[in-house]
Formats: structure tokens, C-alpha cells, sequence
């Protein structure tokens, strides 16, 4: 039997998966990280504790499994995008907490950059648009108020990085990132697939300091050190941003295939082919996949700030549920939520709106409202999100989608799943395997190793545990819809 490792360091955990050449998980470890607020709007992570963590789940699922590192053919990554820590590639040294992808603090930097590069150009170039979520501001910002970073930033020794490149470096001494999460950056060209020189200048950040980019499959980058977890030399031959994994874990490898991760936040993509599409929406073109010597694969995405934790935040903040179960009993006691709609731009909105200045409301409270429809308002909150998000890609690509398929824990909710479908009107896939983010890390490393040799194989690996149609009607579909939008519009503007 031969087994696939797939190291997955999320924005809130970290965790470490393996499966069997079957696809099945044989053992899974994950150990929570801590959420550090230094300020409102700020969020960062402490590089040394999501190390420590690297190496307690993977040694841990290895024991779990009966396994030894030289069991293991070959490790995937996986990766929260965006979030960003400098280190010295000679010693590891950390030079700051990592700056996790919702931080805010770059937004000055990003509206003085604007006034020097036009939107489009900037599209043009990165798929992107001008937004703080992107590392390249958090860079910025680390070189600007940072005096330690600022001063190894003369030398070649500084590495910005990504998660991925942070532990590929901590695993093998060897810091590269790919192709998906340097387009991340705000500092790749998508069309060339390199560090975009004229980026690079109007951020003010040098090449040297950033990983070098490869392709996300199809190739070994290094071995684990021996003297590491895995207490063994074993290939770490894959790299993906955690959402274009969970893409390739869905088998979505042909154009017109479209995924939603449902996590702390949502993530909708729409695997374009190789054809690039620049959104006219808000939504980001972004890189699908690239297995070595092959064309990349693109796609659209839209991103939602705030999903599952907007369950935490009605449990925590409101008191209103003991747990995420309670709130979806609570939610299926009534049929709708009473004219009440949540907007949870708890820092912003993010696609299709892009507005830092928005602000959550909560609509349409009456007398009448109890706190089931509150709960019901909660879940479909992020359904509405992901609406825009959906007939903005149809729209953007006029590719009409058939089908959607679900991956996150907030896919564990009925009524949530069930409204997705009515809303968006198709049906909704929900796999076997939701461990879809890890799935597609080991399936690219796999795919390096031999253990599978196509996407094509990979597909068999791909099965439907739960389906949801659509049963609502046309004229309730554009009227709850039309109550959203007035909701939305009530949120812009606001500071």
C-alpha cells in the first residue's frame, strides 16, 4: 500500500492528513493555533507555534496510522493564502508575526499605490485587484514599520513568504512557493507567471526577498531533513493555495467545474481552462493549478470575509446557540426568517463589492421576529453571499454552471445546503470526502509520485454523498433576492 501525506495549515489550525492509494484517510491530527488582535482590524499568527504544530500533527497521524516517515511516497501542501511572515532563510529566524490574510492594516498603502497604477492595468497584469487582503501591502507595511526587517531587507537573506514557502522551509531548508499562491501576492504577472518587475516597483519590494515560483505538481521541490517529523527523507512534491486545492480535491479539472468551500470564511471558484477570463464584477482571475510542463489552468474567484464565523460570532458575541447543531435545529423550526437579513461586513465586503467601508446590518426586524429566524437569517447570509458571487462568474464568462459542489464544515448544515440550492437554483454536490482541501494536496502529490497518472484517474476518486435541488419558484427566488440587494445597499457607505 502506498501512502500520500497532505500537511493542511489553515488560517485557524493546522493539520496533517494521510491517505491510501485509494483516496481514503487512514489518519488525520489537528492542533489548533491562536487568533492574536493586536489591533482592530489587525490579525496575525506566531510563526513558532504554527511550526511546533507542523511537527506535532505529523508525527502524531503517523502514529496514529502505524506509520514511519518512509512510508510516506510523498507530501502535499496546502495553505492559508495571503498570509504573510518574514524569516532569515540562513537561521529561520522570525522578524515578525505573520500578517494573516484578513489584517487590514495596509490599506493606506494600498490607496497611495492606486494613485500610481491605474485598476486596470493592475488587472491586467495580476488578475487582481487594488484590496489590503493581498500580500504585497502586508510586505509593504512590514518593511515600513518593522526596523528588523527593514534592515534585512538589503540583504538576499530576507524571505517574505507565504505559509506554504514558511513550511516548506521549516520541512526541508528550501523556500519556493507556487504558482496559485503567488498570484496571491499582488506582485505576480498572471500571464508570464513571474515576479512582475513593474509590481515589484510600485510596492518597493525587491525579488530577492520573495520565494522563487514553481509549478504546483509534476515536480519534487525538496526532501524533508531527517532530523525533522517525519524522521525520514521524503519528497514534498505539491503546493496549493488551500481554495485551488480544494478545487483539485473536487476533480474540478475541466472548464465550466465550479467548488464553494464553505470555512471560516467562503470560497467560490470557476475553473476557466486555460483561457483567462478579467472580471468586469469584482471577482479575481487567479491560477487554477499548473502541473510541470503543462499549460496553467485559471480561474474566477470570489471570496466571502465572513461565513462559518459567522456562526461563531451568533454563538460567542450573541449568546444565541450553544453550538453550530442548535442553531441549524432553530433554523428548520420555521420556513423563512421573517423578512430578516444579515449582512456580516464585519470588516468590509469583499467580491463582488470590494468596500472596506461597509458595515454588517442586521434588516428587517419586527415584533414578529423570534430568535429562529435570527438563527435561519444566519445561515442564509452566506447563501446570499455566494449568490452574487455565482451570477457574477455566469455573467463574467456567460458559462452557464449545471452544478455546484460544497466542501467546509459549514456543508454539515441541512437548512444552509438546502436554501444554497434554492437560491442559486441547481443542484448542490456534496462529496463522500469533505476533506477536500487536504484531498487536492495529496492528489497533486501523488500525481508527482506516480501513485496516480492523470487527473483523468483522479476522477474515479470523486463520489456524490448528498444532493440538493432547487424547490423554490422563480418569483420567490428574485424577491428574496431583491430584499438582499436593499439589505447590501444599506451596508455601503457607511463610514
Amino acid at each position: 500500500m502506498r501512502y500520500i501525506g497532505a500537511l493542511d495549515q489553515g488560517t485557524t489550525s493546522t493539520r496533517f492528513i494521510i491517505f491510501n492509494e485509494k483516496a481514503r484517510i487512514v489518519s488525520v491530527e489537528q492542533i489548533e493555533h491562536k487568533q492574536i488582535y493586536p489591533r482592530p482590524g489587525w490579525v496575525e499568527h506566531n510563526g513558532e507555534e504554527i511550526r511546533k504544530n507542523t511537527d506535532y500533527v505529523i508525527r502524531s497521524a503517523l502514529d496514529k496510522a502505524g506509520l514511519s516517515g518512509r512510508d510516506i511516497n510523498a507530501v502535499g501542501i496546502t495553505n492559508q493564502r495571503e498570509t504573510v511572515i518574514p524569516f532569515l532563510r540562513s537561521s529561520g529566524k522570525i522578524l515578525h508575526n505573520a500578517i494573516v490574510w484578513q489584517d487590514l492594516r495596509g490599506e493606506e498603502i494600498i490607496k497611495e499605490a492606486r494613485s500610481r497604477m491605474s485598476e486596470e492595468e493592475l488587472k491586467e497584469r495580476t488578475g487582481l485587484l487594488y484590496s489590503p487582503y493581498f500580500a504585497a501591502s502586508k510586505i509593504r507595511w512590514l518593511l515600513d514599520n518593522v526596523d528588523e526587517v527593514k534592515e534585512a531587507a538589503k540583504d538576499d537573506d530576507l524571505c517574505f513568504a507565504t505559509m506554504d514557502a514558511y513550511i516548506m522551509y521549516c520541512l526541508s531548508g528550501v523556500c519556493v512557493t507556487d504558482v496559485t499562491n503567488a498570484s496571491r501576492y499582488l506582485l505576480m504577472n498572471i500571464n508570464t507567471l513571474s515576479w512582475d518587475d513593474d509590481m515589484l516597483a510600485l510596492f518597493s519590494i525587491r525579488k530577492e526577498n520573495l520565494p522563487e515560483i514553481v509549478p504546483s505538481s509534476g515536480r519534487v521541490y525538496a526532501f524533508t531533513r531527517e532530523d525533522g517529523p517525519f524522521a525520514a527523507s521524503v519528497p514534498l512534491a505539491a503546493i496549493l493555495g488551500d481554495q485551488q486545492a480544494a478545487l483539485f480535491g473536487q476533480a474540478c479539472f475541466d472548464k465550466g467545474q465550479s467548488k464553494c468551500t464553505y470555512g471560516t470564511g467562503c470560497f467560490m471558484l470557476l475553473n476557466t481552462g486555460t483561457e483567462r477570463y478579467l472580471s468586469s464584477l469584482g471577482l479575481l482571475t487567479t491560477v487554477a493549478y499548473q502541473i510541470d510542463g503543462m499549460k496553467p489552468y485559471y480561474a474566477l474567484e470570489g471570496s466571502i470575509a465572513v461565513a462559518g464565523s459567522l456562526v461563531q460570532w451568533a454563538r460567542d458575541n450573541l449568546k444565541l446557540v450553544k453550538d453550530a447543531k442548535e442553531l441549524d435545529m432553530l433554523a428548520e423550526q420555521v420556513a423563512d426568517t421573517g423578512g430578516v437579513y444579515i449582512v456580516p461586513a464585519f470588516a468590509g465586503l469583499f467580491a463582488p463589492y470590494w468596500r472596506s467601508d461597509a458595515r454588517g446590518v442586521i434588516a428587517g426586524l419586527t415584533g414578529y421576529t423570534r430568535r429562529e429566524h435570527i438563527c435561519r437569517a444566519v445561515l442564509e447570509a452566506t447563501a446570499f453571499q455566494a449568490y452574487d458571487i455565482f451570477s457574477s462568474m455566469e455573467e463574467d464568462t456567460k458559462i452557464k454552471l449545471e452544478s455546484l459542489k460544497v466542501d467546509g464544515g459549514l456543508t454539515n448544515s441541512t437548512p444552509l445546503m438546502r436554501f444554497q440550492s434554492d437560491i442559486l437554483n441547481i443542484r448542490v454536490d456534496k462529496p463522500e470526502i469533505t476533506e477536500t482541501t487536504a484531498l487536492g494536496a495529496a492528489f497533486a502529490a501523488g500525481l508527482t509520485a506516480g501513485v496516480w497518472k492523470s487527473t483523468a484517474e483522479l476522477e474515479k476518486y470523486w463520489r456524490v454523498k448528498e444532493s440538493f435541488s432547487p424547490l423554490m419558484d422563480d418569483k420567490e427566488r428574485e424577491n428574496r433576492v431583491g430584499f438582499w440587494k436593499k439589505a447590501v445597499s444599506r451596508t455601503l457607505g457607511w463610514l
